[in-house]
């Protein structure tokens, strides 16, 4: 008999009960891990010599996990997907790893992502590409790909992810799971690998709004080493979790989901908006209020090149200190100038590169002004804007990209610049730190799609309650991939 396609809540009562034991379970996940590597190559290490543990009252006790690669584990390899720190074990254990360690759960694997967090595409990382498990010619989205792939497999009932754009949010629209970024410090981010400091959030991939709750309340709080961690002791996301939204109300952004804004548009994405109004009136089947508004286009359109501009230059901060020095391969050279040119060179991919060039071109001081404060300016009109919402609504809903996951090699898709804004949104959660969760919504060609639901800061009780409801509404909890070709 399976188990790792269960719930977690499932499985505590499975281990409580005496009818599965936690060796048994960890056992099952590592088979599936290496199933699952060759078919997807999902992870970085399986950590085969993981063992059974104690069962308690902590839902999470016993369970296996995966844990992204850009989370720092003890003794444990934790590579971010680069080249840069290819052999890096750390000697410490992020504040997020070190609260599941205190609940008994059990880590099985580190997964594979986009490198350092950097692509959205999960093709980018030093071990190669992980693919769909729907359909492996397509991509899984990033970067949070390998704990996206992982769960949606069933390799086990959750996955650490991190995200600073849309990178737990829209792998899991991809592969039909659920994807949930809490607000902004909700999960301390000592111990995760820096990319863009003041859009970084912790979360996690699970395959039903429930588990994700449970994770998130295990692993929440304020911490000492994390400035931005904040307490959140007072909210209890599992308890929110009602499936009471009589009154409810929620809004959609016209010129995102108009198809008049779509001349090109594609079958998929003419599908993927079919679905989501779809999806609209079920909220309004469960007592919720939709309301259509509008948002400058001007604004939205500004979007994709506000997060390149800040991303990029906060990442050419953080990723100053993989030197070769320190930690790292040690690179070749007559002086420690020429060992880092020649460790950055080898060791980055050219998308990294190419990305820590524009932040270095935004932070130079002619162009601070320009560029890097403007974006800034910008980033605070559309977190504003999203604020007015708030005011007015419990959440805005939205569909997750312009539809499934696009192929590999892309050959096969009719690419849009009209959709950029349709593909980017999420990163407005990010720029606000709004909490923020990807549910499944159906199906286009077989393949999943998403729909997103964000709202206020710290009100990501109400969030989980809606994404809960909506869940319940519909046919796509606890889905494990299947291949379609």
């Amino acid at each position: 008999m399976k188990y790792m396609n269960k719930s977690i809540e499932e499985l505590h009562e499975l281990l409580v009960k005496g009818e599965v034991t936690s060796e048994e379970l960890v056992k099952e996940s590592l088979s599936l891990s290496h199933e699952v590597q060759k078919k997807c190559n999902a992870f970085v290490t399986i950590l085969d010599d993981a063992r059974g543990g104690v069962v308690t009252d902590s839902l999470l006790s016993g369970i296996p996990y995966g844990v992204k690669d850009n989370y720092s584990t003890k003794d444990i390899l934790s590579t971010g997907s680069s080249n840069t720190l290819k052999d890096y074990v750390p000697f410490f254990n992020a504040t997020a790893v070190e609260h599941l360690n205190a609940t008994g759960a059990i880590k099985v694997n580190k997964t594979a992502m986009d490198e350092f967090g950097m692509g959205g595409t999960g093709t980018t990382g030093h071990t190669g590409i992980q693919r769909n498990p729907w359909d492996t010619t397509r991509l899984s989205g990033g970067s949070s790909s390998g704990s996206a792939v992982a769960v949606a497999t069933g390799v086990y009932p959750y996955a650490l992810g991190s995200d600073t754009g849309d990178s737990i949010r829209k792998p899991a629209a991809y592969c039909g799971i659920v994807g949930y970024k809490p607000t902004y410090g909700m999960i301390s981010r000592y111990g995760l690998f820096p990319f863009a400091s003041s859009l970084d959030h912790c979360g996690v991939l699970t395959r039903n709004v429930r588990d994700a709750a449970i994770v998130v309340d295990a692993v929440k709080g304020k911490d000492k080493n994390d400035m931005t961690s904040w307490d959140s002791s007072k909210i209890h996301l599992l308890a929110s979790c009602t499936g009471n939204v009589l009154g409810k109300k929620l809004c959609y952004i016209k010129e995102i989901v108009d198809k008049d804004n779509y001349p090109n548009a594609s079958k998929e994405l003419l599908a993927h908006l079919d679905n989501f109004h779809k999806t609209v009136e079920k909220c309004r089947s469960l007592g919720m209020i939709v309301e259509e508004v509008s948002v400058s286009d001007a604004l939205l359109k500004a979007e994709p090149s506000v997060y390149v501009v800040i991303s990029c230059a906060e990442a050419t901060s953080n990723l100053s200190n993989l030197t070769g020095i320190c930690f790292g391969p040690r690179g070749k050279g007559d002086n420690y100038i020429a060992m880092m040119k020649d460790h950055r060179t080898k060791g980055f991919s050219p998308l990294i590169k190419r990305r820590l060039v524009i932040g270095s071109y935004v932070l130079q001081r002619e162009n601070q002004e320009r560029y890097f404060k403007n974006a800034g300016r910008v980033r605070r009109l559309l977190v504003d804007k999203w604020k007015e919402l708030f005011a007015s609504y419990d959440a805005v809903i939205l569909p997750v990209g312009s539809g499934p996951a696009k192929h590999i090699d892309g050959s096969k898709d009719i690419l849009d610049e009209d959709t950029a804004i349709l593909e980017e949104h999420l990163q407005i959660g990010n720029f606000g730190g709004f909490p923020s969760i990807t549910i499944p919504n159906g199906f286009v060609n077989n393949l999943p799609v998403g729909v997103n639901i964000t709202g206020n800061c710290y009100d990501d009780e109400n969030v989980l309650n809606i994404a809960y409801a909506l869940e319940s509404a519909m046919n796509y909890k606890g889905q494990i991939a299947k291949e379609v070709k």
